[in-house]
């Protein structure tokens, strides 16, 4: 991974890089099994799941009402993904909530809105194109984060990648590396006061700014399912809606 001095210099050389990016909610059945795939072929390659006849990875948070799942393209292509998971008192259902629920329960008890970005994976054999990537990708946590107007961003991380989380989004570990169903190695918790940590990110990496118009195409429901839960819509009505500058 590079230095965050290299990456301002490759986004520097770079950008256009972001107009390029197209973020896509998996919607149907195709799109779907496009990331389940693609979360089984990279999570193979890094030894963190067994070889399967389905070559799909998915869980019982993929389609609940406060997930969003997105395909990250370039050029056309699926390049990576990542869902994005938004905790509130009335939603308490995610992954991270699961594994480490004696830590974030009591935060929701409390009335805290908690994002938790997880199923980050990049295509393996397209990853070393664009060193840009995970940071095009987990940019979609940020913006989740301004969207509900968040207290808590999470990083459900394994050791060896905490390093990257405590440097670059400036995340403490809130809990050690323990064993995640479905998983053949151990994730821990990170989490960074969003409020008070944004601005320091912004002014390191402005691509991870957003405008209101973007967060609102990419969370914003219609039709028969919730747009976002009660407790986040009132968090929503006091965020401030201007464009970042």
């Amino acid at each position: 991974m590079r230095s965050p001095a290299e990456l301002n210099t490759a986004f520097g050389r770079s950008s256009d890089l972001l107009d390029q990016v197209d973020y896509r909610l998996a919607q149907t059945p195709e799109e779907k099994e496009e990331i389940y795939n693609l979360r089984y072929r990279a999570y193979l390659r890094e030894g963190a799941v067994k070889e399967s006849p389905a070559q799909r990875v998915t869980d019982q948070y993929d389609d609940l009402p406060n997930s969003w799942t997105f395909g990250v393209y370039l050029f056309g292509e699926l390049y990576s993904s990542v869902r994005i998971s938004v905790l509130t008192p009335e939603w308490r259902e995610s992954c991270s909530a699961e594994a480490f629920g004696e830590i974030l329960y009591p935060r929701l008890d409390r009335g805290e809105v908690i994002i938790d970005p997880a199923r980050f994976v990049a295509d393996p054999d397209k990853v070393k194109r664009f060193p840009e990537l995970p940071y095009l990708t987990l940019r979609l946590a940020y913006l989740a984060c301004e969207y509900f107007n968040a207290d808590l961003g999470l990083a459900i991380v394994r050791a060896e990648h905490q390093a990257f989380y405590r440097r670059v989004f400036l995340h403490e570990t809130i809990a050690e590396p323990r064993m995640f169903p479905g998983l053949l190695k151990p994730v821990g918790l990170m989490a960074a006061d969003f409020p008070v940590m944004k601005e320091k990110v912004f002014e390191r990496y402005p691509i991870m700014r957003s405008t209101a118009f973007e967060r609102r195409m990419l969370f914003e429901r219609a039709g028969g399912r919730a747009a976002r839960p009660a407790r986040v819509a009132s968090a929503y009505e006091r965020a401030s809606v201007a464009p970042s500058s």
